[in-house]
């Protein structure tokens, strides 16, 4: 017998799914949205008071879409099912603004590639650098992460970057890379990792487009400052 607190164990005023049929979902918070999801709580919470306690551990939005299963079920009342549930809505989301969303995406601006990473990569607590693969007519074939840790030229290797874009027969890539401090600015080493690869793109025959930095919510693309 299921003894968790469910949706309907509340007043009807308070229910979230009735509120979403009357109000609209743009009425109801973060909170209620996630409890319609989850649907039942705990045999300690009812599933808005789960949710909301879910929100606040994990500073919000951001941190739940970012969360793993693992850090998940470290939270108490967050099993395996109630953890799967969260990370595939997640994952759903960050397809939505993504060309993984199942339709072809092309680049034509910086913003483009921007909008491929920025909801996965702008609240990463390390330093990922991402190879966006593209052919010939600039459309994504690939996203892939070559590298983590702090970014320097040592532990960059153009091979790697390149070996992925050799196996997919990409025309041309784009790196991004993010800073968990939020501030996008580039250092001297990204300045000197994008030198690297750029002198390798012409030896091997792959073009690289743009080197693109992601913060929280901002971008700087090194080919719009000219220095690519």
């Amino acid at each position: 017998m299921n003894d968790s607190l469910k949706i309907m164990d509340l007043p009807e005023s308070e229910r979230p799914r009735e509120r979403l049929f009357r109000y609209g979902p743009e009425a109801l918070s973060n909170t209620e949205l996630l409890a319609i999801i989850l649907r039942t709580g705990t045999k300690k919470d009812n599933v808005l008071n789960l949710c909301s306690k879910l929100m606040k551990g994990l500073g919000g939005l951001n941190g739940l879409i970012n969360s793993s299963t693992n850090e998940l079920m470290n939270i108490q009342g967050i099993g395996s099912a109630k953890a799967s549930q969260i990370v595939a809505l997640s994952e759903l989301s960050k397809r939505f603004k993504a060309y993984k969303s199942g339709e072809e995406y092309k680049i034509t601006k910086p913003q483009d590639a921007a909008t491929i990473v920025m909801e996965e990569m702008r609240c990463l607590k390390k330093e990922i650098l991402k190879v966006i693969m593209l052919n010939t007519k600039n459309v994504v074939i690939r996203v892939k992460d070559v590298s983590m840790g702090s970014l320097n030229s040592s532990i960059v290797h153009p091979r790697e970057v390149f070996n992925e874009a050799i196996k997919n027969s990409s025309f041309s890539i784009i790196i991004c890379h993010n800073h968990p401090s939020g501030d996008p600015s580039p250092s001297n080493e990204d300045l000197n990792i994008t030198k690297r690869l750029n002198e390798c793109s012409k030896i091997i025959g792959i073009e690289l487009l743009d080197h693109i930095i992601i913060g929280d919510g901002v971008y700087i693309s090194l080919k719009e400052k000219g220095i690519l």
